[in-house]
């Protein structure tokens, strides 16, 4: 006879055993974009923001897209999200077309989004609850997150008694408690301070190497892409477009040294370069 599996018990599994439910029909996160097109037209004008876009991103991969403001970066994210609808093309993840949003994606932004009325635990619990996933099995997954992003004794508090690093820290980690195949983040560490941001960087590699959820991670600061990603594409405006696309040939274990390295460095100036003469 099967043991019954209640919430008692469910709370005291292992972690990815209690979640085990809410990452059920998972996949591994490919996307595929083909002949994208985004064209915003009005009764007497039209612009053109995206024109034949062709990518695939591999299951697990760090992608981020590099390239000035107005290159239609973000809106190629937001249209992977499902937050707007192409002019043409097609979207999909694992093969499932992109037609809206959906809990296969989980998205974070550069402002900052918690729910104000809500705590830090409470908000990582948000996606679970809205699933009906049982309380103490929420208790155990929001748990799992506060200690990776080490904010276990901000439990009880609400955003306002944050910093802004502390909040960005709670969306990712609300954004991974739903157990999403995609993490899309749109310049998530744009307003931050500098140091702030190198730390929130360092934790994002180490949450994405345990996690090896699939990124698509939007930016226009060079250091960042290149400390951040496996890959970078670089895009450019008038209309949006792909131009060029990089391996990045760096260690997976990056520190802070990583970008003092001749191989950090030769990808900066070629990057730079590529971006000041487009």
């Amino acid at each position: 006879m099967q043991p019954v599996r209640n919430e008692q018990n469910a709370a005291m599994a292992p972690v990815n055993e209690r979640t085990e439910g809410v990452a059920a029909g998972q996949g591994q996160g490919r996307i595929e974009i083909r002949g994208l097109q985004k064209v915003y037209a009005s009764a007497k004008t039209q612009f053109e923001a995206l024109r034949d876009i062709d990518l695939t991103i591999a299951e697990n991969e760090f992608l981020t897209i590099l390239g000035p403001s107005g290159c239609g970066k973000s809106t190629l994210l937001r249209i992977v999200a499902g937050l707007e609808d192409p002019t043409g093309g097609e979207l999909t993840v694992d093969g499932d077309a992109i037609i809206g949003p959906g809990a296969d994606r989980g998205m974070v932004f550069q402002g900052y989004t918690l729910f104000p009325w809500l705590t830090v635990r409470e908000n990582i619990e948000y996606g679970p609850k809205l699933k009906g996933v049982p309380t103490l099995v929420r208790r155990g997954l929001s748990s799992h997150w506060l200690k990776i992003i080490r904010l276990e004794s901000f439990a009880k508090s609400y955003p306002k008694q944050l910093s802004g690093g502390m909040k960005q820290r709670v969306a990712i980690a609300r954004a991974l408690a739903n157990r999403p195949k995609v993490l899309l983040m749109d310049e998530p560490f744009g307003a931050l301070d500098a140091q702030t941001k190198l730390e929130m960087q360092e934790m994002l590699l180490e949450v994405w190497e345990r996690e090896k959820t699939t990124v698509l991670f939007i930016t226009h600061d060079i250091d960042e892409a290149i400390f951040l990603s496996q890959r970078i594409v670089v895009m450019g405006a008038n209309p949006g477009r792909i131009i060029r696309e990089f391996q990045v040939e760096l260690p997976n274990e990056r520190t802070a040294d990583v970008r003092e390295t001749p191989g950090f460095l030769k990808l900066k100036r070629e990057l730079a370069q590529l971006l000041k003469h487009d």
